[in-house]
């Protein structure tokens, strides 16, 4: 059966899959439109299975604040390249409303979220088949301001570094200049006492015998001490003790306390941290994709 091109374009429109694979649908379906959306469908099932096992380390991350809601995600690619897909962007703004809007307590959650009736693993599934990529929602955390709380966020550029917070007070400016402070230098820790009670107390008992506070007044001590630990938790990666990155005179600490506000809790994301990359050998992957 000859195929109607008409019906080839339509069909192309309504799915976004490729010429050969909408020409393939109609002839198997006798060139009917909904048919051959169901066989599209299930192809991309099979396609999308063949790929689940493969590693997704690029993509982006994004920052989305709604009100008082603030979320981040990481939606991954295999590839820099296909981050930057329409249809991958697009359906990242959609990832982004969607969390705003629903209850999850952990990642696992993630793929059960529905955009528009249909489970976010069904269209990452669906938009695997297409690209050609693996698409994966991989993680996402959202914070909820109550009353006398603020949320803010901020997404690098490049969007593969992502940072929200949650704070007491309602200065969200300030607030998000403090998420551009922690996208740029990605402290360690965002309290002292994220160190660990262990960790703190051999610090203070090293400053505390430190040879140089010997014979000195006790004012001038508790001025070095003070000094000593200050230098400790910026050595460490502590947020609260970083020089402001907009303002250097000022900590972070003292630039939130000036702004009115007070850190409840924020969280950065960056693209592929934590994932084991896979070394890939071209010449190899070329010889098993021919020897298929």
């Amino acid at each position: 059966m000859a195929v109607d091109l008409q019906k080839v374009k339509e069909l192309r429109e309504r799915t976004n899959s490729g010429f050969l694979d909408c020409k393939t649908a109609l002839e198997e379906t006798g060139n009917d439109i909904e048919k051959a959306i169901e066989w599209l469908q299930e192809k991309g099932i099979v396609k999308a299975a063949k790929k689940a096992g493969r590693i997704a380390a690029e993509g982006i991350v994004k920052a989305f604040v709604k009100d008082n809601v603030a979320v981040v995600f990481e939606l991954n690619s295999e590839t820099d390249f296909v981050a930057k897909n329409q249809m991958f962007t697009e359906f990242a703004d959609k990832v982004a409303n969607a969390l705003v809007e629903a209850d999850f307590s952990s990642n696992e959650d993630l793929a059960k979220i529905l955009i528009d009736g249909v489970s976010i693993e069904e269209h990452t599934n669906t938009l695997t088949a297409k690209i050609g990529e693996k698409i994966s929602l991989r993680r996402a955390i959202k914070y909820v301001a109550k009353d006398n709380e603020v949320v803010a966020g901020y997404t690098h550029a490049n969007n593969r570094v992502a940072v929200v917070l949650l704070a007491k007070g309602s200065n969200q400016e300030n607030l998000r200049h403090v998420a551009m402070h922690i996208a740029a230098l990605n402290p360690a820790h965002l309290f002292e006492s994220c160190l660990g009670e262990q960790e703190l107390s051999e610090i203070n008992n090293r400053i505390e015998n430190d040879p140089k506070l010997a014979g000195k007044p006790e004012k001038i001590q508790a001025s070095m001490k003070a000094g000593m630990l200050k230098k400790e938790f910026v050595e460490r990666g502590v947020l609260m003790y970083q020089p402001f990155v907009m303002e250097e005179s000022k900590t972070v600490a003292q630039y939130l306390s000036d702004s009115g506000l007070e850190l409840v809790d924020a969280t950065r994301f960056e693209v592929g941290e934590g994932i084991e990359k896979k070394v890939v050998d071209f010449a190899a992957e070329v010889a098993e994709q021919m020897g298929k």
